[in-house]
């Protein structure tokens, strides 16, 4: 025995975690990274068993635990893949394999390196075992903050945080937002990775660390339910009708018929307009319709103007439209957010601009060289140019932050219209080329982003899944997908600040520097090793 593994042996309590102080043997980590993958994806909507997530962790954790770094960044891609295939399988509904394998095998890549990072922090763990779900929890939370960034912007869908919907861990969202989710998931993993990290072999003075790390668990489950959710300030109450047209047919051909897809919303608010003179639904002080609703440029096509104005003269309340409107420059477009007040038409100082198209579906960066690895880009044939203004809104009834679609997974864009004034949070959304399992997975992100600010939200989509969700993060209405609806229902406006608005970026910032510092410090104890091998 060397002396670093008698020192593991003392740390802890004469169990040591494998013989010799070795890795898993590799026929058991490559499936268990596999295992961990699949753990993770099916803690995520439509699936949602959200318990999963922290054996997820766990697995993926001991599966790279004292590993070379190659071989822990090679775990770290299997359990990638097996996460962002299938997760995002969505994304080749309608633009064939090759855009959905790039991006999986992207994502993929983050993950592994998180696994090459595990791998590298082993010595650190070994030594100071009370710090391995530390470690592992801050680990998960620089990897997201990589991720969500880069590149072009970042992609942040799957993050942990967004796994916990219905978890009691959500309510955390309100003192650190989705970073904080994710560190208590992770850190949950962590866990249970020390519980079972250990020579059983060995009972003999087990059961004190065995019982605090179980005690540790627990009180991290029992956190969430600890911190009050609900509505920051305010008390006003507004009634929103949300207008789900739906479109002649899924795809990315959808508005090849827009005339249709606009009729469609006309029509289901004149309809909802003479429910409400019959006295049979009540009179909304707000309609909002889903992004794409006139894909035909209202300010500029007078027929589509004027169909609109019909819509909000007839319902007697603004309209906030999600439209395509053409420019600024030729050839450029932009995706936005408009509000269509009755008698008045549209407001042109109450529209919000996009501010983070996405790449490649949006707009395509480097369109010569992506033109070389897919011709698929073309299908892009203008760019939408992003907006530079949070989605502050003043409706009348109330102001409100609106993002469209993707956004929504940003932390910062949302955070910008509640610091910027929000008292409802709006999530315009066009799930026509997707499917039901993506549309349930960007409800979970308005349900965190309710509970992270303290507001009352609501998705519009096209085609569903629309709904509204309360500031403790629980879902009224939600509508079916594919299928015409209209739901209304009252909402309370908000106008304080939980202590995730007011914190921002910087729980994020903390824990990333605490991972910053963890490979610091691993790369000390490396040193020594390397200097007494003995």
């Amino acid at each position: 025995m060397t002396t670093l593994d008698r020192e593991e042996t003392r740390a802890t309590g004469g169990a040591r975690p494998g013989a010799g102080g070795r890795p898993l043997p590799l026929k058991l980590a490559v499936p268990a990274a596999l295992l961990a993958g699949l753990a993770l994806l099916v803690a995520f909507p439509p699936y949602g068993v959200w318990p999963l997530a922290p054996v997820g962790v766990a697995l993926l954790a001991a599966a790279a635990h004292r590993r070379r770094l190659r071989a822990g960044a090679g775990l770290g891609f299997l359990a990638g893949v097996a996460l962002f295939a299938p997760l995002l399988e969505w994304t080749n509904l309608h633009t064939g394999y090759l855009p959905w394998l790039l991006l999986s095998l992207l994502q993929a890549g983050y993950l592994a390196l998180l696994g090459a990072a595990t791998a590298w922090v082993s010595p650190l763990v070994d030594r100071h075992r009370a710090a391995w779900p530390l470690v592992t929890g801050v680990l998960w939370v620089g990897q997201e903050a990589l991720r969500d960034r880069t590149p072009f912007g970042g992609f942040p869908w799957g993050r942990l945080a967004f796994s916990q919907d219905t978890s009691p861990l959500l309510r955390l969202a309100a003192l650190g937002g989705a970073p904080l989710v994710t560190f208590a998931v992770a850190l949950a993993g962590g866990i249970l990775l020390t519980l079972a990290w250990r020579d059983w072999r060995q009972p003999a003075g087990l059961w004190r660390p065995v019982a605090g790390l179980t005690a540790a668990l627990a009180a991290v489950l029992a956190a969430g339910p600890a911190v009050p959710a609900g509505v920051r300030g305010g008390g006003d109450t507004v009634t929103v009708a949300i207008v789900q047209g739906n479109v002649p047919r899924l795809g990315l051909d959808f508005n090849a018929q827009r005339q249709a897809v606009l009729n469609n919303h006309v029509d289901a608010t004149l309809k909802l307009a003479e429910q409400v003179a019959a006295g049979t639904q009540r009179h909304p002080d707000l309609v909002v319709w889903p992004e794409n609703s006139s894909d035909i440029d209202p300010l500029r096509n007078p027929g589509a103007g004027e169909r609109i104005t019909q819509a909000a003269d007839a319902i007697g309340a603004p309209i906030l439209v999600g439209a395509v409107l053409l420019g600024p420059g030729e050839g450029q477009v932009r995706n936005a957010g408009l509000l269509w007040r009755p008698g008045a038409g549209a407001d042109l100082e109450q529209l919000y601009t996009k501010r983070h198209p996405v790449p490649f579906a949006e707009y395509v960066p480097l369109r010569e060289i992506a033109r070389m690895v897919s011709s698929e880009v073309d299908r892009v044939r203008s760019d939408f140019v992003p907006g530079t203004t949070p989605g502050v809104l003043d409706a009348g009834p109330a102001t409100l932050g609106d993002v469209i679609c993707f956004e929504v997974a940003y932390d910062g864009i949302v955070r910008d219209t509640v610091t910027g004034g929000a008292q409802l949070l709006v999530v315009q959304t066009n799930n026509a080329t997707f499917d039901v399992a993506e549309a349930r997975q960007q409800l979970a992100m308005v349900r965190l982003r309710a509970v992270e600010h303290g507001r009352a939200a609501l998705m519009a989509s096209t085609v569903g899944v629309s709904g509204f969700v309360s500031p403790d993060g629980r879902v009224d209405g939600a509508t079916g997908f594919n299928t015409a609806a209209v739901v209304v229902r009252q909402m309370r406006l908000g106008d304080g600040r939980t202590p995730a608005t007011t914190a921002g970026v910087w729980p994020e910032v903390a824990l990333a520097a605490l991972a910053v510092a963890a490979l610091a410090g691993a790369a000390v104890l490396r040193r020594r090793r390397e200097a007494d091998p003995g």
